[in-house]
């Protein structure tokens, strides 16, 4: 991935997108060409130096029954939005401008190993369920946290058995935030504001965040 100097993030920020990202693509090169499957995955940093990826897949898809040839790689995204050159500053000051896209995402790249064992599957399940409960909950008006227990046994033991576990061993990230990181500070509080004004407060946000030390150092002269 093509990472300028401006939009390399720091391993805090990194590490935050992995645990925090909903699904990501899982991307192997196999004997019969490249196969891809949209998955939710759990970050778990201590499993190694790098950490690893754990997901499931339906046991009906062939992803998992094909070797991966090398390296696996998932690719995993966070916040993204178009940034019109309207809401640029420099537009009335001279209008050399042009449209971008603001992104954050990481290319995670291992090992892709595979559980076909219930109870590894299970824990993984428990895990994914408790993870995005817990995130649908901060919105306000949300009925309880649902649970697997809250389902018959017999039928999760079914349902377990119709999936099967992936590990994605981490062995290198790539990650970067396109946040309008190398616009003028007035541009930036434009795409702030637009951003903010069309009801998209999540990239506002994220846009705010990366460049706060500018802001800072800025006020600070």
């Amino acid at each position: 991935m093509y990472i300028p100097a401006h939009f390399a993030t720091d391993d805090a920020t990194t590490r935050e997108l992995l645990a925090k990202h909903g699904a990501a693509d899982l991307i192997t090169l196999t004997a019969d060409g490249l196969l891809a499957t949209l998955l939710p995955f759990v970050y778990e940093p201590a499993a190694s130096e790098q950490g690893a990826l754990y997901g499931h897949v339906a046991r009906n898809n062939d992803q998992w029954r094909k070797p991966a040839l090398g390296e696996s790689l998932v690719i995993v995204r966070g916040p993204d939005a178009y940034v019109s050159p309207s809401w640029y500053a420099a537009k009335a000051e001279h209008g050399r401008v042009v449209p971008t896209w603001n992104y954050v995402t990481a290319h995670v790249y291992g090992q892709l190993v595979v559980h076909d064992d219930p109870h590894w599957v299970e824990d993984i399940v428990r895990r994914l369920t408790a993870k995005h409960e817990a995130a649908r909950l901060t919105s306000p008006g949300q009925p309880p946290a649902w649970s697997v227990d809250d389902a018959p046994r017999a039928f999760i033991e079914g349902q377990l058995r119709a999936i099967v576990g992936l590990e994605l061993q981490i062995t290198r990230i790539e990650a970067k935030a396109k946040l309008s990181q190398n616009r003028p500070l007035s541009d930036v509080a434009g795409v702030v504001a637009g951003l903010t004004a069309r009801g998209d407060d999540r990239n506002a946000a994220a846009v705010r965040h990366a460049n706060e030390e500018r802001v800072h150092q800025a006020q600070a002269r």
